[in-house]
């Protein structure tokens, strides 16, 4: 399949000021440059720009889709429906949630397995849960990249907050994007992913790494959560504290659940024996 990237200014703080917008399409451009007009599947429309509008009227979309719902990923959804009049899909169990981002209801729903026809190729939808609880991503075509959204970027990492971001589920996701091993990851924000492996490896590390500290720091005495996150972050937190504090929430919770702290919502504490 061929996919293609537009970038497109959303009213966000991380990881930057843009989400990415996709298109994913069943054949390659033509050779002279211009699209193929067959079936294609608009992934994450976060907002309208001109090069987009244009990128979307010279083709053919049957279907819009999001990786989750939070509202840097949705803003053009409504609008970009209408104009297509495209099949809005929405995660089954999850359509209130999408109707309250978006401002419609969609027409049908997935779940993980679901496979979207596009021209004579498939999208199929894997579960990727962390970042957000109806998380989402998209290989495009069987062994294909994949779309995987907030779930991992090029440079940096990815705020994985509670009580939206489930520490555990962010760090199965990663695992299984790493043994799918895919060509490459088209991320949210940001640049392709083109190697996949090394980017994944390096995230699952900054993660181990944030735990570590999390724990060495309960272990070491600190109880509320605004102690952990002192002794946690060795930098200065100026605009994203907020952000740094769910995450380090979001650790303590995947910690307590491993019974490798205890917490129990304002105090935590080593684990009784330790």
């Amino acid at each position: 399949m061929h996919v293609t990237r537009w970038s497109v200014p959303v009213a966000t703080r991380a990881p930057s000021g843009d989400t990415n917008a996709y298109l994913l399409e069943a054949a390659e451009p033509s050779p002279d440059g211009e699209p193929d007009p067959e079936s294609a599947l608009l992934v994450d429309p976060a907002a309208r720009t001109d090069a987009l509008d244009r990128a979307v009227r010279e083709r053919s979309v049957d279907h819009v889709l999001v990786t989750h719902t939070h509202p840097d990923h949705v803003g053009a959804v409504a609008a970009y429906a209408a104009e297509t009049d495209a099949t809005v899909w929405a995660r089954y169990g999850r359509v209130d949630r999408f109707r309250d981002a978006t401002g419609i209801s969609p027409d049908r729903t997935f779940s993980p397995g679901t496979t979207i026809p596009v021209g004579d190729d498939r999208v199929r939808v894997l579960d990727a849960p962390g970042h957000a609880p109806d998380h989402v991503a998209l290989e495009a075509g069987s062994g294909g990249p994949i779309c995987c959204g907030d779930c991992a970027v090029r440079e940096g990492s990815v705020v994985v907050g509670a009580p939206e971001g489930d520490m555990r589920a962010y760090v199965t996701t990663l695992r299984c994007f790493w043994a799918a091993d895919p060509p490459a990851l088209y991320p949210g924000h940001g640049p392709e992913i083109d190697a996949p492996r090394e980017t994944l490896e390096r995230l699952l590390a900054h993660r181990a790494d944030r735990e570590q500290r999390v724990r060495e720091a309960v272990t070491g005495g600190a109880e509320t959560l605004e102690a952990v996150l002192e002794a946690a972050y060795h930098k200065d937190l100026s605009g994203v504290k907020d952000l740094a504090r769910a995450t380090v929430l979001a650790h303590l919770e995947k910690l307590a659940v491993e019974g490798r702290i205890a917490w129990d919502g304002e105090r935590a504490a080593p684990p009784e024996g330790d």
